[in-house]
């Protein structure tokens, strides 16, 4: 007798084509034979999959189009299905499978462009927390950064691709020579935004998310450029 564990397993693997003996065995037919039953189950779980990162990722589906998207998925969904039940934390490693997938190595910058994306995803559903007071931090104080922060680089200019890809700026060209970019994103009020950081700016948010010091960050934003306003940094 299998034991509930054994079904589950049994049937999370149906759903991604795996085996079916035992999950069949243990579906009683009602109209439907149990095949057509979990064939049913298995088609919902990957259009609902897919649903989640077409929502996620729409300006990626702009860049290749929505029907390779759905192929790219299909392959992502196998390689890499859900592990936690909130379906709005799936995805988080799609960039990652785009840089390996043979299909889209010529488009070096489409897993940057995914990255964009789930940080912004990531900073609409993070936690809400009261942002400290810069006059009320001393350079020993333990300090992080906002939950719905994400720093990122990129060799490519993932913003201005981001923007000439809404929806209401239809035909705009991005020139891929134009150069890298470092990025901050995070949740402002209720509107995810994202800028442009100096080196400055990327050195000391990072030394934060490391060293969770600010004079520590100081030194490192220092570094990066001795020129640097630490003090207006830290207010920015």
């Amino acid at each position: 007798m299998p034991t509930l564990h054994d079904l589950q397993t049994a049937v999370g693997a149906v759903m991604l084509g795996g085996d079916a003996t035992l999950a069949e065995a243990s579906v009683h037919g009602d109209g439907l034979g149990a095949s057509a039953r979990l064939a049913v189950y298995r088609h919902h779980v990957l259009a609902s999959l897919t649903a989640v990162l077409e929502s996620t990722y729409p300006i990626v589906v702009r860049l290749v189009d929505a029907r390779f998207f759905r192929y790219a998925v299909d392959r992502y969904i196998h390689a890499h299905p859900p592990l936690r039940p909130c379906l709005f934390e799936y995805g988080a490693t799609f960039g990652d499978f785009l840089a390996r997938f043979p299909p889209t190595r010529h488009l070096a910058y489409l897993p940057d462009v995914a990255r964009l994306e789930w940080a912004m995803n990531a900073a609409l559903n993070a936690p809400d927390l009261e942002a400290a007071a810069p006059e009320t931090l001393s350079p020993a104080s333990p300090v992080a950064l906002h939950p719905s922060v994400s720093l990122l680089r990129s060799p490519w200019p993932i913003d201005m691709i981001w923007r000439a890809n809404q929806p209401e700026r239809e035909g705009a060209v991005v020139d891929l020579e134009t150069g890298g970019v470092r990025l901050q994103v995070w949740r402002a009020g209720d509107e995810v935004v994202f800028r442009p950081l100096s080196i400055a700016e990327d050195a000391l948010r990072r030394a934060l998310t490391s060293a969770g010091r600010l004079d520590a960050a100081a030194e490192a934003a220092l570094a990066a450029d001795a020129t640097a306003d630490v003090a207006t940094l830290v207010r920015g």
